[in-house]
């Protein structure tokens, strides 16, 4: 089975790219302290990937956006990653909002993930 055509609670070998990613402290427009990834995402188990926009071939969690200078863009994220595990954490069997959710816990994502042409053909 292909990293990109995983199918979700089906075991998957393949090669990873790892990423450390720390995000920066920024006030928000009340004055609170956030922290800032620079990322956004989609896919999950919960959405169709055939009506993607980005036209995924499963159900993964991939990077849809990296905003330019951002934590995320210094980190070597990419659009389009697939983003297998975050912490520890097994992205590969997970809703959208989990995932949201579970990348805004931490101020440092350890993450690992596949990229077409690099970890795959």
């Amino acid at each position: 089975m292909s990293t990109f055509f995983h199918q979700a609670g089906t075991a998957m070998e393949c090669l990873s790219i790892p990423i450390t990613l720390h995000k920066e402290s920024v006030l928000d427009h009340e004055g609170r302290e956030v922290h800032r990834c620079g990322f956004k995402i989609g896919g999950g188990i919960d959405q169709d990937f055939r009506k993607s926009p980005q036209s995924y071939s499963d159900n993964g969690i991939y990077v849809t956006e990296v905003q330019e200078s951002s934590p995320a863009a210094k980190a070597g994220l990419r659009v389009n990653d697939k983003i297998l595990q975050c912490n520890g954490y097994d992205l590969t069997m997970c809703t959208h909002k989990k995932a949201v959710d579970y990348i805004k816990k931490y101020p440092v994502l350890n993450m690992l993930v596949a990229r077409k042409g690099v970890t795959h053909s």
